[in-house]
């Protein structure tokens, strides 16, 4: 008779003489031990926390098991963790390190009220979702859909965030406006087809100031890419002015945004800008003998040649007064390439040339920070049916940009490390293995040995540690 027995070792091919074998048995092993460092960093600047007060929560206090703030730390974690889906959950709700940084003191799950969920220290993603699914007209009396946020708290804690990470107020401040595409592949409401993108989408409204996130709005594709930019900045500027009364606000984007109703809003509110301006017939005329000088040049040295010249322009319709445009006269080895940007910055505050290149040229940057945003922490997963939903969703990607990106800017500051993407930051210092050791007195946690960033780990630490609190 053949025993029946159940295999708890794993057989591999050998090196030399030696077996090579492996278990189950390692104990509470995580991949995400740089979790840690989210923790810390989301602590001291109380993000979730601050988020969290965002939202009403009209489940029983008596029957919670998990608390608001320990639900949206898990989505927002395990977003800038790598877990872009929610059913990502329903393996992460074992990790204990994980529960550790969002604060729970039973780590493995051992108290839970039910003994299907004994060993499940977190949220299922069914629990999760339906945080993302609570209508906003929800109350107390609802089966389960009891957590409401609110649209407008959740677009002044952005802002709030913002303007606490200055110790005092700027001279001046950039505000970098511009929408991108969010494709969909589902009947999500909203739904509708974008012909310059080609597909069916969203197009989500960002604002940034360096690597600072100020807005993202979740709109329906059929709409101007500046549909709402007007009310907008009018929001951001009285929010900003509360705090920094005498600081200079300018406001840049591309030519998608060159529409004369933000423009006379800037002028009207001693506000600047910098806006793209799209090359007509009229335009071009107007540059003739720079962009002939440029062409000489250009076969003089067989180099790229720029010439840079300025005057007032007014369009025969949509605008309402004359403006100050900067003209940029180019030509390359493929041709001539003249560009046109319109501004109501005063003349003396930079040439033409530096205006242009120094100026408007590095709203590119912003570029890089809405790829972060959707190749690295997953803004696009808007499948939810509801825009409420999908809005919800991108808020939270949106906040563990911002949990990331001050990660850059406060811990890895002066490090290798400085100005890695979220993406690197997430590889290099995020997926470090650990193993969690638990005991009565305390956590440990034993990071690998063979991790290569162990100096910008510590360091980062140490950075986080010494940064003033703004609880």
């Amino acid at each position: 008779m053949i025993t029946q027995c159940t295999e708890t070792q794993l057989e591999f091919q050998g090196i030399g003489r030696r077996k090579v074998q492996a278990d189950f048995e390692g104990g509470h092993v995580t991949s995400d031990g740089g979790a840690l460092l989210l923790s810390e960093m989301d602590k001291s600047l109380g993000l979730i926390n601050r988020f969290s007060q965002c939202f009403t929560d009209y489940r029983e206090s008596e029957r919670v098991e998990h608390k608001l703030e320990a639900l949206l730390g898990q989505r927002i974690y395990g977003i800038a963790l790598g877990y872009e889906d929610l059913n990502d959950h329903d393996d992460l709700l074992r990790d204990p390190l994980l529960a550790m940084a969002l604060g729970k003191k039973d780590v493995e799950g051992k108290n839970r009220h039910r003994n299907s969920d004994k060993g499940k220290a977190l949220a299922s993603s069914s629990t999760l979702n339906r945080v993302e699914l609570t209508p906003a007209d929800a109350s107390g009396t609802a089966r389960y859909k009891k957590i409401v946020y609110h649209p407008e708290e959740v677009e002044i804690l952005f802002t709030d965030v913002f303007l606490d990470s200055y110790t005092e107020a700027p001279e001046e401040i950039i505000l970098d406006f511009d929408a991108t595409d969010d494709p969909i592949h589902g009947n999500q409401e909203g739904r509708f087809f974008h012909g310059y993108y080609d597909c069916y989408c969203y197009i989500p409204l960002y604002v940034t100031c360096n690597d600072h996130l100020l807005v993202a709005k979740l709109r329906e594709a059929n709409q101007d890419a500046s549909a709402g930019s007007v009310e907008i900045l009018e929001i951001l500027v009285r929010r900003i002015r509360a705090r920094w009364p005498d600081v200079r606000i300018v406001m840049r984007a591309d030519s998608g945004f060159c529409r004369d109703a933000i423009m006379t809003w800037c002028e009207e509110n001693d506000v600047y800008f910098v806006v793209g301006l799209a090359k007509n017939k009229r335009l071009l005329n107007s540059i003739v003998n720079q962009q002939f000088s440029a062409h000489v040049r250009h076969l003089l040295t067989g180099t790229p040649t720029r010439v840079f010249t300025d005057f007032q322009y007014k369009t025969l319709n949509s605008w309402t007064v004359d403006r100050h445009v900067i003209a940029k006269a180019e030509h390359l080895r493929g041709g001539p390439n003249p560009r046109f940007i319109v501004t109501n910055l005063p003349q003396d505050y930079a040439t033409p040339k530096d205006l242009y290149e120094n100026i408007y040229c590095a709203r590119g940057e912003m570029e890089n920070r809405i790829k972060e945003q959707q190749l690295d922490l997953f803004a696009d997963r808007t499948s939810s049916h509801t825009m409420r939903a999908n809005q919800l969703r991108l808020w939270f990607s949106s906040l563990a940009y911002v949990l990331v990106s001050a990660i850059r800017r406060v811990a890895l500051k002066g490090t290798r490390l400085a100005k890695a993407t979220c993406g690197s930051i997430r590889l290099k210092l995020f997926k470090i293995p650990a193993r969690v050791k638990i005991s009565i007195r305390r956590f440990l946690i034993q990071l690998t040995t063979a991790c290569p960033y162990q100096d910008v780990f510590r360091q980062a630490l140490k950075n986080i540690q010494s940064y003033p609190l703004r609880v």
